[in-house]
């Protein structure tokens, strides 16, 4: 069952929070939890917020419990901008854009757990796997190219 959260409106920009929501995506609730609070930026305490937002919907409403959770989605959408102006020199003015999101959480108890550590061993295992594909087919090459009788060049004509 999923369950969400949505935080309306912060004041950030969607820029500064995509870069915190990103490191807590697949991971199981406590993982994420932890994350945020040990992330020294403005973005991780707005999510936080958001994330046991959605940890109190999936207790109170669904009757999940928090232990089996994963964050599966974690997304920041801009929300509208609010346009502000500041004096510059000769009477002139420059505009001032004070950008806001909209921070969706959804969590859920049906996906399996997939942590950084089981993605950086899938990640190799396709590195390792895509290494032997290449390997064999360079080394087909290399003798399928020393079986070419090689092409002879025409002596070049000097103009006098």
């Amino acid at each position: 069952m999923e369950v969400r959260s949505i935080y309306k409106y912060a004041r950030i920009s969607p820029f500064k929070a995509r870069e915190v929501t990103r490191e807590i995506q697949g991971l199981p609730v406590s993982a994420a939890l932890d994350i945020l609070a040990f992330t020294p930026k403005k973005a991780a305490f707005l999510i936080n917020k958001t994330l046991k937002s959605a940890i109190a919907n999936a207790e109170n409403n669904a009757n999940l419990k928090p232990d089996g959770l994963v964050v599966k989605e974690a997304v920041v959408g801009e929300g509208p901008t609010v346009k502000r102006i500041m004096a510059r020199a000769r009477g002139s003015a420059s505009r001032i854009l004070k950008r806001t999101s909209h921070i969706r959480i959804v969590l859920t108890d049906e996906i399996k757990v997939e942590t950084r550590e089981t993605r950086k061993a899938k990640r190799k295992a396709e590195e390792k796997a895509a290494k032997r594909a290449a390997g064999t087919t360079g080394a087909e090459g290399a003798a399928t190219e020393e079986k070419k009788p090689k092409a002879k060049k025409a002596p070049k004509k000097s103009k006098k």
